[in-house]
């Protein structure tokens, strides 16, 4: 019998590649996208959709009760949906970690009960490692986020380990890339006109995992019978610098000459209000803003993949030039670059 898998923030652009890989391993997929949501890459005519009231516990409720009777349930919940940025900062906590809470409560209210819960967190939720030692960050470390984001990461992730009403993973992806993805293309757009903006005067150490790859993770960590109440973290198990980043991007997109000039954490500063400002006036989010500062001033983003490994049999496909490769790819063939 196929699997009933309730995708949240399917719209999203790694919520599409999730729905993706659920339909490749034979599940009946359900994807959660709010009203006015774009659902270009939503097309497969196996895809039913739902719009839930996360804002709305009762509301939340009731439709799960309707659903519970008419479809019989789901048999896994994958909690994707989230802001990784916004114009006022009490939107990371309502919206990451209050949606949580009302999902988790919704369903026990509605005596619907997943046979496992998966929330997407982020590698955020502890903070950044020790740039002196550049040690990876470990599960047993303490979780210590300096972002508002990570904060409220934080606070979902204790929402879902406190409840016992259903079994849960929780996984913590690195920097995620991949075709649509719109952060670490705005350095790849850069590159392309010859130029490499690099936050601060020593090296960056970071980590990465290619959509499909975190989208595969996910799905296994689903279907594993053995992990049940665990939490790991999500990178292709590889650690480059930002230089080394540059230097793949600058290969693939074909450029001998590179401009690359680092900036001193205190201008990376101001530029980061000035941006958060006018995105304020214009009443977008801006990629750059006060609280990735906190993000970008972290030198040390490496983290522990064994257990992942050793517990869901994990091996990555895609290095991190070969997803850069494909990505680069999908850009130009949508216009993007």
């Amino acid at each position: 019998m196929n699997m009933r898998t309730l995708i949240t923030g399917a719209s999203g652009f790694i919520g599409g590649f999730l729905v993706e890989e659920a339909l490749r391993r034979g599940h009946e997929v359900w994807a959660g996208v709010r009203e006015g949501s774009s659902r270009t890459h939503l097309q497969d005519s196996r895809i039913r959709f739902i719009d839930l009231k996360y804002n709305d516990k009762a509301a939340l409720t009731k439709q799960f009760g309707d659903f519970a009777s008419l479809e019989g349930g789901w048999d896994y919940v994958i909690h994707n949906a989230g802001v990784t940025k916004t114009l006022h900062e009490k939107e990371f906590s309502r919206v990451n970690a209050g949606y949580t809470g009302n999902l988790i409560e919704a369903l026990a209210a509605a005596n619907f009960k997943p046979k496992k819960f998966l929330l997407m967190s982020s590698l955020s939720s502890y903070g950044q490692g020790d740039a002196k030692t550049l040690a990876p960050i470990r599960l047993d470390d303490p979780q210590r986020p300096e972002s508002v984001y990570g904060k409220s990461k934080l606070e979902a992730e204790r929402l879902v380990r406190s409840q016992d009403y259903f079994p849960y993973i929780i996984l913590r992806p690195t920097g995620v890339y991949g075709p649509g993805e719109k952060d670490y293309f705005v350095e790849i757009k850069s590159i392309q006109t010859g130029f490499d903006f690099t936050a601060g005067l020593h090296p960056q150490h970071i980590s990465f995992i290619y959509v499909k790859d975190l989208a595969k993770a996910v799905l296994l960590a689903l279907e594993s019978e053995t992990a049940l109440n665990k939490h790991y973290f999500v990178s292709d198990g590889y650690a480059y610098t930002d230089t080394e980043f540059a230097h793949l991007i600058r290969e693939i997109l074909g450029k001998k000459h590179l401009l690359r000039v680092r900036i001193p954490m205190g201008l990376v500063y101001i530029a980061c209000v000035c941006s958060e400002w006018f995105g304020k006036l214009r009443g977008k989010t801006m990629t750059l803003n006060r609280d990735k500062y906190q993000i970008l001033k972290g030198r040390n983003w490496l983290c522990e993949t064994a257990p992942l490994q050793e517990d869901l049999h994990f091996i990555p496909a895609y290095p991190l030039r070969r997803g850069l490769e494909e990505s680069i790819e999908w850009y130009r063939a949508e216009g993007w670059l």
